[in-house]
C-alpha cells in the first residue's frame, strides 16, 4: 500500500465533528493508502511534521485553513527530497481550496482529491521562503493574521469584514518603494502591495485575468490609493472590471522582482493569511517550480496550460 500522511489543524476555522476523521482515514484506506494521523498543536508544527517525514510517504494531505496549506509547503521546502502535497479546506476563507474546486463537505472533497491529478505548480518565493497564492504589504493587509480567532469561529467570514471596516477608518500609511522588474526600474509612494498566483484572494474570484499556476508567471500589483473614497471606489471598479483597470493600480505579470523599501528597515507581510517578518529592507520574488500537488480534476482546465 502506498503511504500517506494527513495533517489536521483543529483549530481552523469553525469547529468541526472529530467523527469524520474515521470515516476519512477509511475511504483512504479503501483507495490502498496506509496511512498515519498528525495533529498540530501549535502555530509552526506542521511545518516541523511535514519536514520529518520520511521519503517513502507518497501522499500529503493538510487539512485546515489556508495558513494551514502554508505552513506544509514551508515544511515541504525544507526537505531534501520534496513530497507530494494536497490540501483539504476546513478554514473560515479557504481561497486556495476553493480555486482549487473543492465543496464543504470534507469526505466528498477527499474522494474528489483522490480522483484528482498530480500537476507541477509554480510556488513564488520572498527571499527563498516560499508562499501558495497570496503575499501582500501595506493597508489591509494585518486584516488576515489580526482578525480574532474566537470572532472567526463565531460568525465566520464576516469578522474578516468588520476587521477590514476598522482599517478602512485608520489613516493610510503611504510607503517610498523602489522596484525593479523586467530590467525596468519604478520609483514611487505606494499604500500596498499585492503578489499573487491564485485567481481567488480574500474571498473575490477573478481579480487577475487568465490565471495559471503553471506558466511561470505571478501578478503583483502596487497601489497608490490613499483617500477613503477612493478605496471605496475602488471595490466598485473591482467587481466590473478586471484589476489592471483599476484607477490607482499597477499591475505587473512576471517571473522575478526585486523590492526596495526605502524608509523600513523591519517589514512585516502578510503570506497566505499569516505574518511573516523580514529584518532586511529587500525582497527578492521569484518562483520555485519543482513543487507537486495534488488535486481534483473540476477546475485543472482553468488553472492551467
Amino acid at each position: 500500500m502506498k503511504k500517506c500522511a494527513v495533517i489536521y489543524n483543529p483549530h481552523s476555522g469553525k469547529k468541526h465533528k472529530e467523527e469524520f476523521m474515521d470515516n476519512f482515514l477509511n475511504i483512504l484506506s479503501s483507495r490502498g493508502y496506509e496511512s498515519k494521523l498528525y495533529v498540530s498543536k501549535y502555530k509552526g508544527n506542521i511545518m516541523e511534521i511535514v519536514e520529518s517525514l520520511p521519503n517513502d510517504i507518497a501522499l500529503v494531505i493538510s487539512l485546515g485553513g489556508d495558513g494551514t496549506f502554508n505552513e506544509s509547503m514551508r515544511g515541504n521546502f525544507k526537505r531534501k527530497k520534496r513530497l507530494v502535497l494536497a490540501h483539504i479546506p476546513l478554514g473560515t476563507t479557504n481561497d486556495i481550496g476553493k480555486m482549487f474546486g473543492y465543496g464543504k463537505n470534507v469526505l466528498r472533497n477527499l474522494m474528489l482529491l483522490l480522483d484528482g491529478e498530480i500537476r507541477n505548480v509554480d510556488i513564488c518565493t520572498i527571499n527563498n521562503e516560499p508562499f501558495v497564492y497570496v503575499a501582500g504589504f501595506g493597508k489591509f493587509m494585518n486584516v488576515a493574521y489580526d482578525t480574532n480567532s474566537k470572532i472567526k469561529n463565531k460568525i465566520g467570514y464576516s469578522a474578516y469584514l468588520i476587521n477590514a471596516l476598522e482599517n478602512l477608518l485608520k489613516f493610510t500609511k503611504m510607503h517610498e518603494i523602489s522596484y525593479v522588474i523586467d530590467n525596468e526600474e519604478y520609483n514611487g509612494l505606494y499604500s500596498f502591495i499585492l503578489i499573487a498566483n491564485a485567481t481567488r484572494i480574500a474571498g473575490i474570484s477573478n481579480i487577475f485575468e487568465d490565471v495559471k499556476l503553471n506558466d511561470n508567471k505571478f501578478e503583483i500589483v502596487f497601489c497608490n490609493i490613499r483617500k477613503r473614497k477612493d478605496i471605496l471606489k475602488t471595490l466598485y471598479y473591482l467587481k466590473k472590471d478586471d484589476i489592471a483597470h483599476v484607477p490607482g493600480f499597477y499591475v505587473h505579470k512576471t517571473d522575478n522582482i526585486k523590492i526596495k523599501f526605502n524608509d523600513e528597515k523591519k517589514i512585516t507581510w502578510c503570506i497566505d493569511g499569516e505574518k511573516f517578518e523580514t529584518e532586511d529592507n529587500k525582497a527578492e520574488i521569484a518562483i520555485d517550480k519543482n513543487v507537486q500537488i495534488m488535486i481534483p480534476k473540476t477546475n485543472i482546465d482553468k488553472l492551467f496550460l
